[in-house]
């Protein structure tokens, strides 16, 4: 599994290392009941703490993309579509908001904003 961890980043490590995996979840790179490195193995290879790389699991686990059995590691957990959905339009909403911070930043009204969004969702 390779993760790039951007130490410049304003989004926190472990955050990075959710986003990642689940993305891996997401597009079937990992599937269900695949085994996830070791907290301590993905710590080494990421060079961070283990604190860091546990509470992305936790994090991963908690919203259903991952299921930890004690004393045998983590696993990818199966994933309902409904679930799959729903983070693929939370990429949307976070792309769109991107996109009008750009706009704002750049003088853009909201009216000129609706009127760009109409034209690009025309093509």
């Amino acid at each position: 599994m390779k993760l790039i961890i951007n130490n410049s980043s304003m989004q926190p490590i472990y955050e990075q290392i959710v986003e990642q995996i689940k993305g891996l979840i997401i597009q079937e790179q990992l599937k269900e009941g695949d085994m996830l490195p070791s907290v301590r193995s993905l710590a080494k290879d990421l060079r961070v703490s283990a604190l860091t790389v546990k509470k992305s699991y936790d994090a991963l686990e908690q919203e259903g993309f991952v299921i930890t059995v004690h004393g045998k590691g983590s696993f990818v957990a199966g994933t309902s579509p409904n679930l799959v959905l729903e983070e693929r339009k939370k990429e949307v909403e976070a792309d769109l908001e991107t996109a009008i911070r750009k706009g704002r930043s750049c003088g853009m009204s909201n009216e000129e904003l609706m009127e760009l969004f109409h034209i690009v969702l025309e093509d």
